[in-house]
């Protein structure tokens, strides 16, 4: 299966979170999994792709000709996928993904993880959508999406198109018993 990862570039934060990135590459590596991310050398993204590498995995890069022209790249994945734009980064990796995984992340990573849930909502992505919540750091975001669900700016049943880990193991398990969250997601997403 192929998982695509959003995770942060940054390379200044705490080690719990780099600690779940390399255990999450490892353990995705063990499962059998193929990686598509970013595409980055360093931060949770560098962390995630160096473990995964390091047990076997195949990691795929898609990265903004920009950002490779700039150093940003990883040196030394499987694979490394130049793309025009950052609109055409996503686009290609939803396109090569089974399942998606959140990791913390910047603003980057909350507007790819928001286009996930927007593409599931409207049916136009039918992987898995799993939000590592290390060390608590996504309990904002769950808050503001049961806010939007409360105030009946998506349907209770939307709360359904994402599973919420609170370690790397859990991700794991969500990827395995994931089944398709609702059949005809476009008839609801219109309220």
């Amino acid at each position: 299966m192929n998982i695509c990862v959003f995770a942060a570039s940054s390379s200044k934060t705490d080690n719990v979170y780099v600690n779940d990135a390399r255990s999450l590459g490892a353990l995705l590596a063990e499962a059998g999994h193929n990686i598509i991310y970013g595409g980055g050398g360093i931060g949770l993204m560098g962390a995630m792709a160096d473990a995964a590498l390091e047990g076997g995995a195949k990691v795929t890069g898609v990265i903004p000709e920009f950002m490779h022209d700039n150093g940003w790249g990883h040196n030394y994945i499987t694979e490394l996928i130049l793309t025009a734009d950052m609109g055409t980064r996503k686009k290609k990796m939803f396109e090569l993904s089974d399942a998606v995984v959140a990791l913390p992340g910047g603003i980057g990573t909350l507007e790819e993880l928001t286009e996930a849930i927007t593409l599931k909502q409207l049916g136009l992505y039918k992987g898995a959508l799993v939000i590592l919540n290390t060390n608590s750091f996504y309990d904002g975001f769950l808050s503001f999406l049961e806010s939007l669900i409360n105030k009946s700016f998506m349907r209770s049943l939307h709360a359904g198109i994402w599973k919420v880990a609170s370690g790397p193991e859990e991700v794991i398990e969500a990827i395995k018993e994931y089944s398709n969250w609702f059949d005809d997601p476009a008839s609801i997403a219109r309220i």
